[in-house]
């Protein structure tokens, strides 16, 4: 209990002693994770578009024009007993060319001089999300559009590579970006303790002359870490809660396309930047206050 009240007194007297210096740490650690964050919070958008976009997404078999009833039977079938399909619609010629009308409008009238209906009658196979990377969906298309009866497969094929070709960067890049960003902050809080370790020499040469033991001496060392760590993580949590109310607001008002890509960020966020924050302090400390030898 003694040790523990020391060590806080001691703490908070040094953090205030040298408050400049332990203003730039807080605000060096508190830049740092809220870059980190910020690109996590980008990486989940992207995530999240990906998902919603996958519930959609499908596969279109187009059948050849001279294929019969029963062979679009048996495909319907074929199509219904895969594992890998979880919704199959039909579109005949017909429908094919009523949705191609609504969807002209008032341009339709261009159709009106045909003279039998160009469009063939197509499937719509909606696959399972777990299955939409690009290389199983390109092979799931092959497989089809090797079906007799079948005449082409369309899918989106580069729009598909292109959306997770960008989601792995990000993940990629937020590992990436996370470690160095992570061993910054170990070495700014590093730096820190060692300064405050070096102008505390002299008091530290005194307690182990008067037979103070290893952790009363660190202790102290400790705690500012990780209050200093903990205090640049809840204004880092401030400045993504900021970004994300200001965006979520304001900049929706002016580019609502922008909602399509914002994921709903969960709250437990901001209580684990602090302790990250936090954590990541301890270990610079840890290693700063392993100088001190006896």
């Amino acid at each position: 209990m003694k040790i523990a009240t020391y060590s806080l007194q001691t703490s908070f007297t040094s953090l205030w002693r040298e408050k400049w210096i332990n203003i730039l740490t807080i605000l060096s650690i508190s830049i740092g994770l809220s870059l980190i964050t910020t690109f996590l919070m980008l990486t989940m958008s992207m995530d999240s578009v990906l998902q919603r976009w996958a519930k959609n997404f499908g596969l279109v078999a187009y059948l050849d024009g001279e294929i019969g009833s029963t062979e679009e039977n048996a495909l319907k079938q074929r199509f219904s007993g895969d594992a890998d399909i979880v919704e199959v619609r039909y579109i005949s010629k017909d429908q094919a060319l009523k949705e191609l009308q609504q969807t002209l409008g008032s341009n339709a009238l261009i159709l009106e001089g045909l003279n039998e209906n160009p469009l063939p009658s197509s499937f719509e196979l909606k696959l399972k999300s777990s299955l939409l990377e690009p290389e199983m969906v390109k092979r799931k298309a092959i497989e089809i559009e090797q079906l007799p009866g079948v005449d082409e497969v369309q899918y989106g094929e580069k729009w598909l590579s292109s959306l997770y070709a960008i989601s792995s960067a990000m993940k990629i890049g937020a590992v990436v970006i996370g470690c160095a960003i992570f061993i910054a902050i170990t070495f700014i809080t590093y730096s820190t303790i060692k300064i405050f370790f070096y102008r505390r020499k002299e008091e530290i040469e005194t307690l182990k002359l008067l037979g103070a033991t290893r952790i009363f001496i660190r202790l102290p060392f400790l705690l500012e870490g990780l209050i200093i760590g903990l205090v640049g993580g809840i204004l880092s949590s401030l400045v993504l809660y900021g970004i994300y109310s200001f965006t979520s607001l304001k900049v929706v008002e002016f580019l609502p396309s922008v909602r399509l890509f914002m994921a709903d960020l969960p709250v437990q966020v901001y209580l684990i930047v602090p302790l990250a924050g936090a954590l990541v302090s301890v270990i610079g400390s840890f290693i700063a206050v392993g100088k001190i030898r006896y």
